[in-house]
């Protein structure tokens, strides 16, 4: 064999050889993760973790999907449309109830960013029993109002004690003073409202129904059992880039990063109203810098649980051992 012929079959070896390389580095796991919101700052963490190419270090190619109201990541596990995706516990919870084999991996909010907006110039909220007389902003059948009835419930006053108001994307009643209590997302609605109001000279406050003992989890990662039993390294694997994105993204030395990637889903919120959005999120996912993001509230579950069956949601008590499901590989 001459050198010109030796010459030619090293260069395709290579060339395979590279080829193979080239193709081993792009095929990463595919997975899909279907987010609970748009993308905005409730998912600073996996947005993070995608633009910064954390899931494909972990060797996975992940499709993150924004989510929405006309989404439902359990429905979109069970038919086999998605491998993981965020739910808030009254969802995992009525699945359960129904049958749904999702389970929860890693809590995301210890705080639930779901609070109610009101001008202290107009009332105090020393305790419960305050709410009397109110009028309060409600989304009927969501998750304000199932929270909302407990705390009324736990002050001793019925329905009838308060005004609800059925509430909508407009907050305009609330701008005309017509509603006293508006619920709104502490993290992400709450910063723009305040800073329109604050052009107004008016002060804003906040009432947080987990300062008065009521605790109802938020947004928590979830998948399938099986899809923990059959595949636990891709749990793993895809969990501990998760939370690492989450863990960079609230880190405050990451801050300026965090911002750009908030700044490329949501050109059109101003930057100083990120930074407060980005702020108030790093204090409801991690309000104990020795809490581990993605720690499971076991106690607010049960809470949570409990408040589900005082209100008739669920048609049996549920086996949160059978729901909670923790793995390693979280950002510490």
């Amino acid at each position: 064999m001459n050198n010109k012929a030796k010459t030619l079959i090293l260069f395709c070896v290579l060339l395979v050889m590279a080829m193979f390389v080239a193709t081993g580095a792009q095929a990463g796991e595919k997975v899909v993760y279907r987010l609970k919101w748009l993308r905005n700052v409730s998912v600073v963490g996996a947005l993070y973790a995608e633009t910064h190419h954390l899931f494909e270090k972990a060797g996975l190619d992940v499709e993150v999907k924004a989510g929405g109201p006309e989404r439902d990541a359990i429905r979109e596990l069970e038919l086999g449309y998605a491998d993981f995706g965020e739910a808030s516990a009254d969802q995992v919870l009525r699945a359960r109830a129904k049958g749904s084999p999702v389970v929860v991996i890693a809590q995301l909010f210890q705080v639930n960013p779901l609070q109610w907006m009101y001008r202290p110039e107009e009332l105090q909220i020393g305790n419960l029993a305050d709410l009397q007389g109110k009028v309060i902003g409600i989304t009927f059948g969501g998750n304000d109002e199932t929270i909302m009835n407990t705390m009324l419930a736990e002050a001793g006053l019925g329905s009838s004690d308060v005004k609800l108001f059925s509430v909508r994307y407009d907050y305009t009643p609330f701008y005309r003073r017509q509603v006293q209590l508006w619920p709104v997302y502490r993290n992400a609605q709450a910063p723009l409202i305040e800073a329109q109001l604050g052009k107004a000279g008016e002060e804003t406050a906040f009432f947080n129904p987990a300062e008065f003992g009521v605790k109802f989890v938020a947004n928590c990662v979830v998948t399938e059992s099986r899809t923990l039993t059959e595949k636990p390294e891709l749990v793993k694997r895809f969990l501990a880039a998760l939370l690492g994105g989450w863990q960079q993204a609230l880190d405050p030395n990451n801050q300026e990063e965090a911002i750009e990637t908030l700044q490329k889903y949501d050109p059109d919120t101003p930057r100083p109203i990120l930074e407060e959005q980005l702020k108030i999120t790093r204090e409801l996912i991690q309000p104990d810098t020795t809490l581990a993001i993605g720690t499971i509230d076991e106690k607010g579950w049960e809470q949570t649980e409990r408040i589900m069956r005082a209100q008739k949601q669920l048609p049996k008590e549920v086996d949160l051992k059978a729901i909670l499901r923790p793995v390693g590989g979280g950002a510490e």
